[in-house]
């Protein structure tokens, strides 16, 4: 692992923790938006470039999103190789399901960042949006980029679905609010933390919200009620991940989604959405989890099962 550093590739660690060792993730450094009112950035066909890993979390959500939104004959994709060692994402197309940068021929991802930036300093993350015409990166905020993909783009695709609605907005910024600290970021902050005190304070609140959600979906068939919105798409990543990786490698081991009445359904039936099931591979997230974090499995094991995940 490692991060740019003004420029230059510095090897190390890139996982970070406040003082009482609780992990702590940094900002993204680019966020431009594609819009009609944007001065630059506008929406075009085959404009722009999405740089993901299969593994993310972060990154599925837009690959959901560019298949929801039927965008994937107007917005190409590069997918890295699920190993990130010493030389952070990089692209091995010999790998199955990942491929080449399609764009530059770059064999790290840290090489696309210095295109947008010569003397960047930023973590080298995806998932990326790159503007083929001004030759930069537009946005590598994942939230911000499903939003993009899900209005930007509308009259160019002629769809018009619509996961962030007027009708359940307040709901939905409630719950991703909730969602995000205590699980999405929470299963990181359970696996990463770096003393007792602070695995404690993670899972436990990430246990308690996921009750609360288990709770919530006893009445709704989705997290706002009977449609699927922005909440769902930005939780199901995390879910589709939690027993195969988040259980064992990160010891979020109190319960499985499969012991939940109620989100094991949901899960189930998300993963059953084409555009949801054919955007996982867990191929790639079993591999990248076990086998890049070093500090948390040293010998690189590659756990067999579970075989019985949904």
């Amino acid at each position: 692992m490692g991060m740019l550093i003004n420029g230059k590739w510095t090897k190390g660690s890139i996982i970070k923790s406040d003082k009482k060792g609780a992990y702590d993730r940094q900002p993204r450094s680019f966020r431009d938006f594609v819009s009609d009112e944007h001065p630059v950035f506008k929406p075009e066909s085959n404009r722009y470039h999405l740089y993901v890993s299969y593994a993310c979390p972060w990154a599925h959500r837009t690959l959901i999103y560019r298949r929801l939104k039927g965008l994937e004959n107007h917005i190409s994709v590069s997918v890295v190789n699920p190993d990130m060692l010493s030389e952070g994402w990089v692209f091995d197309d010999s790998y199955p399901g990942s491929t080449k940068d399609h764009l530059f021929h770059s064999k790290r991802l840290s090489e696309v960042y210095l295109k947008a930036d010569a003397d960047v300093t930023t973590s080298v993350t995806v998932p990326i949006l790159w503007d083929k015409k001004t030759n930069t990166i537009v946005n590598n905020e994942s939230s911000e980029i499903i939003r993009m993909f899900n209005k930007s783009f509308n009259e160019l695709t002629g769809n018009i679905e619509d996961y962030y609605t007027v009708e359940f907005r307040e709901q939905i910024d409630f719950l991703n609010e909730k969602i995000y600290e205590a699980v999405n970021n929470g299963v990181y902050r359970t696996g990463f933390a770096r003393t007792q005190q602070a695995y404690d304070e993670a899972v436990k609140s990430l246990f308690s919200v996921l009750g609360e959600l288990d709770d919530l979906l006893e009445t709704n068939r989705y997290l706002t009620g009977h449609v699927i919105t922005e909440a769902d798409l930005r939780l199901i990543p995390t879910l589709l991940r939690f027993d195969i990786v988040y259980v064992t490698h990160f010891k979020c081991n109190i319960k499985r989604i499969k012991d939940y009445k109620n989100l094991s359904r949901y899960t189930k039936e998300l993963y059953e959405l084409p555009e949801i099931k054919e955007t996982t591979n867990l191929d790639h997230i079993k591999r990248h989890y076990y086998y890049s974090h070093k500090s948390i499995n040293p010998f690189r094991i590659i756990p067999g099962g579970p075989s019985d995940i949904f």
